[in-house]
This record gives C-alpha cells, structure tokens and sequence, in this order.
C-alpha cells in the first residue's frame, strides 16, 4: 500500500518513503506533508508506528503546525480505530487533514489468516496510488 502510494506522489514531487523503525523527527521536520501508513493490530496501530510517534511527538511539537497528512491503514476488520489514534495525534501537532483515511480490510480473522503475508487486491491497491497521486499533485502546486 505504501509503495503503491508513494509510486503515484513521486510522479508529482520528491517522495521519501520510510519505515517506522527508520524515520524520525528529522524526516518530519524535512517533510511538506506526511501519509501515514500503519497496520492495525488489535483495533489499534501497530506497536511500529505508534512507537514512530512516541519518538517523534516531542521533538516536532510546535514545528510542522499546517502541514498537510492522510493514512492509509490496513486492517483486518474495520480499522477505524487506528485511524481515530493516528488522526488524534496529528491533531495534536496541528497537521491538515487532506483527505479521509483510506482504511483497506483484508478480512483476516483467523490465526493462520492473520499471521500470512497479506496480498492486497488490485483495486485497493489503485485506491493507494491515487492518494499518493492527489497528495502529490496537491504538494506540487501549493494548494496544501
């Protein structure tokens, strides 16, 4: 999903696409805008992400004010949760919400259906790149 999102943006702008793990406050303070992209695990974000935020909060708080964002989550049910913690956080750093969250359920519900590699349908993954596309456009010509 990220890939496909990321694919689409760097057609319009400089696209920089990181894992949690790797990305910090620096890559914020960097950024013209964010798309967040999380897994939800156990009607939350991923352990990942959130502790991408935990790093982060501080170290930008009061600096990236205006910017603009949207997030992508992956779930297995309905994902509303992890788009409800990942927006409140923006909201504490003041971000612009773009566009609505794009939340792609896999419908996994099973052990064995959770813990397999995930293959996210062609449709959905059309619905990643034009995100990307639209934040990119949107970046290149300053209407963010």
């Amino acid at each position: 999903m990220a890939e496909a999102a990321a694919s689409a943006a760097a057609e319009e702008i400089e696209t920089v696409l990181k894992v949690a793990e790797e990305a910090g406050p620096d890559d914020l303070l960097g950024a013209d805008g964010y798309l967040f992209c999380a897994p939800e695990n156990l009607a939350a974000i991923a352990g990942m992400m959130k502790e991408f935020f935990d790093r982060c909060y501080y170290p930008v708080l009061g600096r990236i004010e205006g910017r603009p964002y949207a997030q992508m989550i992956c779930a297995g049910s309905d994902g509303e949760n992890a788009a409800r913690q990942t927006a409140r956080i923006a909201q504490g750093w003041r971000l612009k919400e773009v566009q609505a969250p794009l939340i792609v359920c896999t419908h996994a519900q099973t052990p064995e259906q959770i813990l397999a590699e995930k293959t996210i349908p062609e449709a959905d993954l059309a619905n990643c790149r034009e995100l990307g596309a639209a934040i990119g456009a949107g970046l290149s010509m300053g209407v963010f």
